[in-house]
């Protein structure tokens, strides 16, 4: 019996990888092998099925007979069973088939169902971090490295196959003293340029913005003149050149930065050996208004860039959105209160549906600002009030980590979780079991020092927050990094889901 379980398992998990293979690969079927920028995660625009292709033509009258509401379809005019066929799919492509009207839709449900069935077969190899601590943000670099920003002050690259870490040397202010002074901050934020030629994040003193050249990741200019007076936690690109900070001073700060114009400045000392970088100044920077939120937690601390409206997205942790049109200045656009006000300290953007979804202590909300009436139902973590510490979309699967070390996914079209999915007998089809599929992950580090025990008991285990999580959705791999909630306690967790 045990080995007819396992034997289950297996064939269902080759099937279902086998189907998230296939949609990788046509996603690319019509188009140049996935540079390093492909292989970052965002969303996709979903191609429009064939069957959908005219409106009043025969397949919505094929709809119609589906509701028993009009004569059925001639069997003649039905789509192929082979187009649905898998074999015959990858056939078509072997033999370099492409652009076929029934393949277009085959192609989206097929991405789909991957999307679907990915996390289900995700398994954790974790990596060790050494002894640093608490890692904030993270995004992939190509296919085996992962740039990370943590509590301690610390930039590094973790190659994800070797384990191997190389530390990036932070940026300095002119006046260098300032640096000191926010000592313990960390780096809250990492983000790539749409064409992944620049990476913003944050300096040695995390109020200043710090730009790095890729792929070298060598010093190109840091924010760091007339700028924020409190620490960076969020970073958007609105364009290849120009990026947008938000500070816990209750201001957000438009930069420019034009590598063609540093090109004259920056350039390696040949005495000492050292980088040179220019120092920049923000083009434009704007107050979180006072009239609608509370002065002393104005606090920004996610934002979001939508590129189809040309709008930035702001949170802040008095429990407010915020909205600006965003061109060569900031022009804000309106500020309203979320429906959840506690610990709203993530947001991310949906390109598919055009909307926010914000991450807070026990919730997730989604808004549209174009809609009086929110069509979409807030969802409940339910993971011990611990909170929502990272979120990211890919078509219509949210992703959500959570303050108690799990990972879970919600449908939105569905408006449901994923469940967890179970076979009654070897040849059925896995069905949902009612269980909501939850990924847990490992215990990573913790520093058993002096507050550990003192404050904490020296309890053994503490589960870790997932304070970032980044896809390469190409090749199905999901890092995810944190550490202990608390903020007391050292330690940190870093994994490799595929």
């Amino acid at each position: 019996m045990a080995n007819t379980g396992a034997t289950r398992r297996h064939r269902r998990r080759a099937a279902a990888a086998a189907a998230a293979a296939a949609a990788a690969a046509a996603a690319d079927s019509d188009s140049p092998p996935p540079t390093t920028a492909q292989q970052q995660t965002g969303s996709r625009k979903r191609k429009a099925p064939a069957i959908e292709s005219g409106a009043g033509s025969s397949s919505s009258q094929g709809l119609a007979a589906a509701d028993g509401e009009g004569p059925l379809l001639p069997k003649k005019q039905r789509r192929p069973a082979t187009r649905r066929w898998l074999v015959h799919y990858l056939k078509g492509r072997e033999v370099g088939a492409r652009g076929a009207a029934g393949l277009q839709g085959f192609e989206s449900e097929l991405r789909g169902y991957a999307v679907q069935r990915l996390p289900e077969l995700l398994t954790e190899r974790q990596l060790d971090l050494g002894t640093l601590n608490k890692v904030f943000a993270s995004q992939w670099l190509n296919s085996r490295q992962v740039v990370c920003g943590t509590k301690c002050n610390t930039l590094f690259v973790v190659d994800v196959q070797s384990g191997h870490i190389t530390r990036i040397p932070l940026m300095r202010d002119k006046d260098a003293g300032l640096a000191q002074a926010h000592h313990g901050c960390g780096i809250h934020a990492i983000q790539l340029n749409p064409s992944k030629t620049l990476l913003a994040t944050g300096g040695e003193n995390p109020n200043s913005l710090a730009i790095y050249r890729l792929p070298t990741l060598d010093p190109l200019c840091l924010g760091d003149r007339h700028g924020h007076k409190d620490w960076i936690f969020a970073i958007a690109w609105l364009s290849d050149t120009v990026a947008v900070s938000g500070s816990r001073d209750g201001t957000v700060a438009l930069w420019r930065m034009d590598p063609d114009m540093f090109d004259d400045t920056i350039a390696w000392h040949s005495e000492v050996d050292l980088p040179v970088y220019a120092h920049i100044c923000p083009r434009d920077v704007e107050t979180i208004p006072r009239a609608t939120t509370n002065p002393s937690n104005r606090k920004v601390r996610a934002l979001a860039f939508s590129g189809k409206n040309q709008e930035l997205g702001a949170v802040s942790l008095d429990g407010y959105f915020h909205l600006w049109k965003a061109r060569s200045t900031l022009s804000r656009l309106l500020s309203t209160r979320l429906p959840y006000c506690r610990e709203n300290v993530c947001l991310t953007y949906c390109d598919e549906l055009s909307v926010y979804a914000v991450g807070s202590q026990s919730h997730v909300s989604f808004l549209d600002p174009r809609q009086r009436q929110q069509n979409i139902r807030p969802l409940c973590s339910r993971e011990g009030g611990t909170g929502v510490r990272s979120l990211s979309f890919y078509r219509h699967l949210i992703t959500v980590g959570t303050g108690h070390g799990s990972l879970l996914f919600y449908d939105i079209r569905a408006q449901k979780f994923l469940e967890e999915r179970a076979s009654a007998s070897l040849d059925s089809t896995p069905e949902p079991a009612g269980r909501k599929l939850k990924l847990d992950c490992g215990r990573g580090w913790l520093n058993q020092n002096d507050v550990w025990m003192n404050h904490f008991g020296g309890i053994e285990e503490f589960p870790n927050a997932l304070y970032t999580h980044c896809y390469n959705w190409p090749e199905m791999k999901l890092f995810v990094a944190g550490g202990p909630l608390p903020s007391g306690l050292h330690g940190n967790y870093a994994g490799l889901w595929s």
